[in-house]
């Protein structure tokens, strides 16, 4: 099956601004694309630039893209390991946009196989339930959203923090006094925070029964990590410190993580997501299926990977549901509340609204 043509969307979507340490967002900054066969299918990908976070930004994705379609023109679809050698070898990192093209080949593959893309991957069905994120506010006004947010059905909520810690602290004391004792708190410091910042914050937000702490410093201080964990009452999340399985095995052997966070833009696709998964399980370190802003295109196939992976317990899906102002999707992923609902189509079951594409800047290579 030899890929004939690949057409690149800037799949931008409104959204409602978003805030977390690094930045606000205006709108979802993705990039979608559909690499056609001489077996007349075509498997789709999304990938959504977060460039305080990855590097990039959509208008490199969607210049890398151009790059990656002409390099793949002609090649054999289902030899994926060879194609994303071929990425790999033409660009280093690039992880954003190279997520979309290894999603491609990976719905491509169980299309061709006729089955669901979890199933593909070896898995089965299992419950999904989502966490919904308040991003950074004012105490009484995150305490307010929170509120909302368990008038909705919400049981599991993820709070952005990472300005201030001693404000911060503040944050989480009104919101656990704002839902009570049952609801689950997570929380998401962005590496917003010092050693001592983070220190002072979780040992002080220890009695309100958080579940765990993403990333709470830069990457650059990793180093620090194993004192933090062995001080914090508050189990660590690894996410913007894991984008591969050597930063993965790295955090493990030095005891600085709890859990790692899997995203596709930071693993450069399923491929490598893969990897990661298999080195946390093997030392026993649970992960979470995350994402950054993408349309449920791609966040369907966070489902499934999270489907095939046991090891992958805690689910942050709510990507779409964080102030897109549109869904420009077929099909996909549907939420029964804030459970997730997987499609049983061949391939990831789900692709772009062509009406919405139409308004969208795009080329053919």
């Amino acid at each position: 099956m030899k890929i004939t043509h690949t057409e690149i969307w800037k799949f931008s979507i409104p959204m409602h601004p978003f805030t977390i340490a690094t930045g606000t967002m205006h709108f979802a900054q993705n990039t979608f694309i559909r690499v056609h066969t001489d077996a007349g299918m075509y498997g789709v990908g999304e990938c959504s630039a977060f460039p305080m976070i990855a590097g990039e930004t959509q208008n490199t994705c969607f210049e890398m893209a151009k790059d990656f379609a002409a390099l793949w023109k002609g090649k054999e679809a289902m030899s994926i390991s060879d194609r994303l050698r071929e990425l790999d070898a033409f660009t280093a990192f690039n992880s954003t946009v190279k997520s979309a093209f290894d999603m491609a080949l990976y719905d491509l593959a169980a299309k061709q196989a006729g089955v669901p893309l979890y199933r593909y991957l070896g898995g089965k069905q299992k419950e999904l339930e989502t966490d919904l994120t308040i991003g950074i506010d004012t105490p009484g006004k995150m305490a307010a959203a929170a509120t909302g947010f368990i008038q909705r059905g919400v049981r599991i909520i993820k709070i952005k923090l990472g300005k201030d810690a001693r404000e911060d602290v503040e944050r989480i004391r009104q919101i656990r006094e704002a839902v009570g004792a049952d609801i689950l708190l997570r929380i998401d410091a962005n590496q917003g925070w010092s050693y001592e910042d983070a220190l002072y914050a979780l040992t002080t937000m220890g009695p309100y029964n958080i579940q765990f702490c993403e990333q709470p410093m830069r990457h650059w201080d990793d180093h620090h990590l194993p004192a933090l964990r062995k001080q914090s009452p508050i189990k660590i999340m690894a996410d913007e410190s894991v984008f591969d399985h050597h930063d993965a095995q790295r955090l493990i052997t030095a005891d600085a993580c709890d859990y790692v966070n899997i995203k596709f833009a930071k693993s450069g696709g399923i491929a490598e997501a893969i990897k990661i998964n298999k080195v946390c399980a093997d030392h026993k370190i649970p992960c979470m299926m995350g994402g950054m802003l993408e349309s449920r295109v791609a966040l369907t196939a966070f489902g499934h990977f999270a489907l095939a992976h046991d090891n992958v317990i805690f689910y942050d899906m709510d990507t779409c549901m964080l102030g897109h102002k549109a869904d420009p999707v077929t099909g996909g992923v549907q939420y029964k509340g804030f459970f997730l609902e997987v499609p049983e189509a061949a391939g990831i079951g789900a692709d772009a609204d062509n009406t919405f594409l139409k308004n969208c800047q795009s080329v053919t290579i």
